[in-house]
């Protein structure tokens, strides 16, 4: 069952916090770095980008300081208020649009939209239909844009919990299990490998996805402390970019992030 608005509106506090935190820090920066290696293929003029369950906003903020316009769309109006308080704050209002409205029943006006970029980050996890939400981002989308969908990464699980919490009994059970919860927002989670949403992508007329992954080793140190510290967090941030695209580091990163573009061309005309 997917989390209530309430939930993501009461943890805003412990959510800013994490996203100030180095992993948070990371999170963003690499995505970033990941859809910069294909923004540039969609022209060089100002892009149309919808954010799907964007939040408060972390990923558009980066977007928009480039010039593009993004809509975000959340269910969570303590988020979508945090937004627009960050948009004011970097003199971001105009190229900010913050719409609350469930991403499985966008606007008609977002439905159709034609937008150049659809992100659906960190959504996955918190729905029961993961190939009708799918098919809902990308609707919005027009020929030839592209997508971009993030979402925890299975696989990383188990070897969390062997590193982190030293638990191999733990960790041989999170080896089958695709059930997760986040203390965050106090909510249950479903995990997904990307060897699992790639099909589906393609299924849904995607071509040329790109795998990469999101903490690749940040989250398998275990001094913590230590990735407070700039010149060690920089290091750090430098090989997160490096591995974010090369095998093996792809397939145990924390996150995973796909890109893919949506066919431009159109289904071939039936005959009467």
């Amino acid at each position: 069952m997917p989390a209530s608005p309430e939930k993501f509106n009461t943890a805003m506090a412990g959510w800013q916090e994490w996203q100030d935190a180095p992993w948070g820090r990371l999170r963003y920066a690499i995505a970033e770095a990941n859809l910069l290696r294909h923004l540039g293929g969609l022209g060089d003029g100002p892009l149309r980008i919808l954010d799907l369950a964007g939040g408060d906003g972390a990923d558009a903020m980066r977007l928009a300081r480039r010039e593009h316009h993004v809509t975000i769309v959340d269910h969570a109006s303590a988020m979508l208020a945090t937004a627009t308080e960050r948009a004011a704050a970097g003199g971001l209002s105009e190229r900010i649009t913050c719409v609350q409205a469930d991403v499985t029943a966008l606007p008609a006006g977002l439905a159709q939209g034609e937008f150049d970029v659809v992100l659906c980050h960190n959504l996955l996890q918190y729905v029961d239909d993961v190939p009708g939400t799918l098919a809902t981002a990308l609707a919005p989308l027009r020929r030839g844009g592209l997508f971009s969908v993030m979402a925890i990464n299975r696989h990383s699980t188990a070897l969390s919990i062997a590193v982190r919490a030293m638990d191999p009994v733990a960790a041989l059970a999170a080896l089958d299990a695709d059930q997760g919860r986040t203390q965050m927002f106090d909510s249950a989670l479903t995990l997904h490998a990307a060897e699992e949403i790639i099909p589906v992508l393609r299924r849904l007329g995607c071509r040329d996805v790109r795998h990469y992954g999101i903490r690749s080793f940040c989250d398998y140190i275990t001094d913590d402390a230590r990735k407070h510290d700039p010149a060690f967090y920089a290091d750090l941030e430098r090989l997160e970019l490096a591995a974010t695209a090369r095998p093996p580091y792809t397939h145990t990163a924390r996150l995973f992030q796909l890109t893919a573009w949506k066919r431009d061309e159109r289904p071939p005309r039936r005959e009467p």
